[in-house]
This record gives structure tokens, C-alpha cells and sequence, in this order.
């Protein structure tokens, strides 16, 4: 693996953890409960013990701030498995809470199927779910977290603010506090789409995904992965009067990322892919471009001066310009390459 995927993959897994807390609490329902203290309305799917195998199921859907039952009471002192991944209403990708157990999932709508030895036979995609050791038969909660130390009510109110960010309704800090601008930027909302002003959080929450899933649809720059294995990607585009860089995007085979959700420049983009293979490692071939990157999740304004600044320099491929303030960019197999290894020295 190179030195970019095998760190980018590290970064994911620290600011998108997962934790198993045990709670024997009233306020915990029987079950296994799984808890959001995320600002992203998250979907999460499970797997269960069964005999000799293993039931994977989903979708839950889970609000910020909110917990919901994924499997009912008893439990069993073994081995469970959890994935989960943000909604598409949410913009710049999809955030996954992912593990290194590979289980298959249908990416599409509500399933439940058992380990099956092929994915794409059952026309499945393959998913890596986290183990969970449950140790109580009556009651397990796992919480979700990201970088931000969410309590379940600032959760609440950091998801409402992001939702207004990605509805296009208002511009906010995510700062989990609802202060007047952000009470003003609800009230608007609930007027412009006929809903009652006493519209409660879990309503509103939900009107405006579907806002912000609508606004989405026609909107910025998509990557498609076409290929048999998952992608690393990063873009690179013009920002005000110079460059920036961005990076890393995981995408599954067969799967597309909305890499920018806002209305693209009339103008060239670039875009860079990794793949790891069992012969090697491939990037994307064709690139002209050089742009910056990092060895983690990064956001790289200008391109001239990678080497100064500690970062890697490599050719990004020139996309066609975007129509319509909107660009699919697809990525096949035989675009990618091995990346040639400098021959070990030896004295």
C-alpha cells in the first residue's frame, strides 16, 4: 500500500470512530442501541450472529443527537458488526464509520442477507463493517463520534445547522448552538416550504434532507468508479486567483462520489486516483497537471511550492469543462497504471 493510501486510510478511521459503551441505564432501551453524536444524519447497517453465519441487514436511518434500536433483545456474547455512512443530503462525500471485516451490502435500499462468499454475484457491493463485542444479553449502546465532542443535544443543533448549510438556506458555523441567526434561518424555512412553525426537531431535521438531497442532484463534480477495486481519489481546480488541491475521496468499485456540490466553474478540473492491486500500486495514467498532496485528508491551496511545504507532487488528469455548472468524471480499470518503484540501491 502507499504511503498516501495506508495514512489516508488511518486518518479516516480517527476522525470517524466508533465506540462500544456499555449501558445499563433506564434510558437505553432493550436492545442494541446505536447513538448518533454527529452533526450528519447517519445510516447504518448491522451484522448478526446466526448459527454458523452471519445476517447482515440495513439500512437505520439515525438523526443527529438521536439513538435508535438496530437489533432487539437478547443478544449474544459474540462477535457483531457495524457500518454506517452519512446521507447523501450531506455535501463534500459520503463519511463512512467503517471497520476491516468485509460484509456484503446493498448500497441501494433496505436489505438483509446472509455472508455470502460473492458480492457482485448477488449484485451486492462489499462493505468493511467494525466487530462489536456485545457483553450483555440485555442492553449494548455504541455511539458514533466525530472530531467535534458532540453531546446528543449539540449534535442535534450541529445537525440542524448542517442541513441548513446544505439546503442552501444559510451559511453557518457549526458551533451546536442555535442563536438567533440560525432561528431566523428555521423560521424562513418553514415559511418558504409551508410547514407550522411549531415543526419539531425530528421533522425539521428531516424536510430539510430532502431539501438539501434535491439541491444536490444537479449540482458540482461526481467521480465514478468503474473499476473492479476501490479508489483513492483527490481534484485539484482554480480557486479565486490561484489553485487548490483536495484529497481523499475513498470510492468503492462501482460506486460515484460527489466530490464538489456547488456549481462548477466554466473551466477545466483536475483529478488524481489511487488504487491498490495485488501486483502493486496503480494511479490514475494521463496526468498533466501538477497539484500538491498530502499523506493525509487535505485541502492544498496553491501547486508551486509542494516540495517546500512537505507535500508530494503529482500529475492530476485534465477533465472536460463542466456544462451546466456540472461534471461526471468516470474512472475504468485500464485508466489506471502501476506506479513504477525506484530500483533499491545496493553498494
Amino acid at each position: 500500500m502507499s504511503h498516501l493510501l495506508s495514512a489516508a486510510l488511518a486518518t479516516a478511521s480517527l476522525v470517524l470512530p466508533i465506540s462500544g459503551l456499555l449501558s445499563a441505564n433506564a434510558q437505553t432501551a432493550e436492545g442494541w442501541s446505536v447513538c448518533n453524536e454527529t452533526s450528519m444524519i447517519v445510516e447504518a447497517a448491522t451484522g448478526r450472529p446466526n448459527q454458523s453465519t452471519t445476517i447482515i441487514e440495513g439500512w437505520t436511518r439515525i438523526r443527529p443527537g438521536e439513538c435508535r434500536v438496530v437489533l432487539p433483545a437478547p443478544l449474544q456474547a459474540e462477535p457483531y458488526y457495524l457500518y454506517a455512512r452519512s446521507s447523501k443530503a450531506h455535501r463534500n462525500g459520503t463519511r463512512v464509520w467503517a471497520g476491516d471485516y468485509e460484509f456484503c451490502v446493498d448500497t441501494q435500499g433496505s436489505f438483509s442477507v446472509e455472508s455470502a462468499p460473492s458480492c457482485e454475484a448477488m449484485g451486492l457491493e462489499p462493505r468493511k463493517f467494525k466487530p462489536i463485542m456485545i457483553e450483555s444479553r440485555n442492553r449494548w449502546k455504541t455511539t458514533l463520534k466525530e472530531t467535534q465532542k458532540w453531546t446528543a443535544e449539540t449534535a442535534r443543533n450541529a445537525g440542524v445547522q448542517r442541513l441548513l448549510n446544505d439546503a442552501g438556506v444559510e451559511n453557518t458555523t457549526l458551533d451546536g448552538y442555535i442563536g438567533r441567526r440560525t432561528r431566523g434561518a428555521i423560521a424562513e424555512f418553514l415559511r418558504e416550504h409551508d410547514l407550522p412553525s411549531d415543526t419539531d426537531d425530528s421533522q425539521l431535521i428531516d424536510a430539510l434532507e430532502q431539501t438539501a438531497i434535491e439541491r444536490s442532484r444537479d449540482l458540482g463534480l461526481m467521480i465514478c468508479n468503474r473499476a473492479d477495486e476501490r479508489i483513492w481519489s483527490a481534484i485539484g481546480r482554480r480557486r479565486g486567483e490561484g489553485w487548490e488541491s483536495r484529497g481523499w475521496w475513498p470510492i468503492e468499485a462501482g460506486a460515484c462520489e460527489r466530490v464538489v456540490d456547488a456549481s462548477l466553474l466554466a473551466t477545466e478540473h483536475y483529478v488524481y486516483a489511487e488504487m491498490e492491486a495485488e501486483a502493486g500500486m496503480k494511479r490514475l495514467a494521463g496526468g498533466n497537471e501538477a497539484f500538491c498532496v498530502s499523506r493525509t485528508k487535505f485541502a492544498i491551496l496553491g501547486r508551486t511550492t509542494c516540495e517546500q511545504e512537505h507535500y508530494d507532487q503529482v500529475d492530476f488528469v485534465t477533465t472536460d469543462v463542466p456544462e451546466d455548472g456540472k461534471l461526471v468524471f468516470e474512472i475504468f480499470g485500464r485508466d489506471m497504471e502501476f506506479v513504477e518503484q525506484p530500483e533499491s540501491e545496493t553498494e
